[in-house]
């Protein structure tokens, strides 16, 4: 399992732990701090945080705090010379649009996570609380008894704490695990 987290805008004022440095929303929703060593264990293991200063890390790479916009061009090739090695069974997409640039995962074994609300009958995107969202969807699957190696498997475990729909990968598209907030 690989899962793919964007950076955060709002940092820490420290040098440490990507995990620690990064403190917006996702991260708050994630809960690093309390999960346990079994689910930090499997959260090292598997989360690639794409970072716009310094590439594709691990949560456990010591970074310092930088204000840097993504430049694709130049992150493209080392996210990609990372990435394109991993050899992950179900890749859990939790990256806005512009980090999902950098590289371009295979479709058919990723799941984008998207974050909804429904008003009446009508599905709305929701923008700052999907991130907190993506966060506990993170969470809910580095705490689950088993890790999932498929879009089925994902869906069970998040559809333990949100109403979600999973949508196919189409010829273009990848998975798509809509929640509901």
């Amino acid at each position: 399992m690989l899962i793919l987290l964007p950076p955060s805008e709002k940092k820490a004022e420290f040098q440490g732990p990507a995990i620690s440095v990064y403190t917006g929303v996702l991260y708050q929703g994630l809960g690093w701090a309390s999960l346990t060593k079994a689910a930090k264990s499997r959260g090292a293991k598997s989360i690639t945080i794409i970072s716009a200063k310094y590439g594709a890390i691990s949560p456990t790479t010591t970074i310092r705090p930088y204000k840097e916009k993504i430049d694709n061009r130049k992150m493209g090739p080392l996210v990609s010379e990372k990435l394109d090695q991993h050899k992950a069974e179900l890749i859990i997409d939790c990256r806005s649009s512009t980090y999902q640039v950098a590289w371009r995962s295979p479709i058919e074994k990723t799941v984008e996570i998207k974050v909804y609300t429904k008003v009446g009958s009508v599905k709305k995107t929701i923008t700052h609380m999907s991130k907190k969202t993506r966060g506990e969807v993170v969470r809910a699957v580095l705490l689950s008894q088993v890790a999932p190696k498929n879009p089925e498997q994902l869906k069970q475990i998040i559809s333990e704490s949100f109403n979600c729909n999973l949508i196919r990968s189409g010829q273009n598209t990848p998975w798509i695990l809509e929640v509901y907030i």
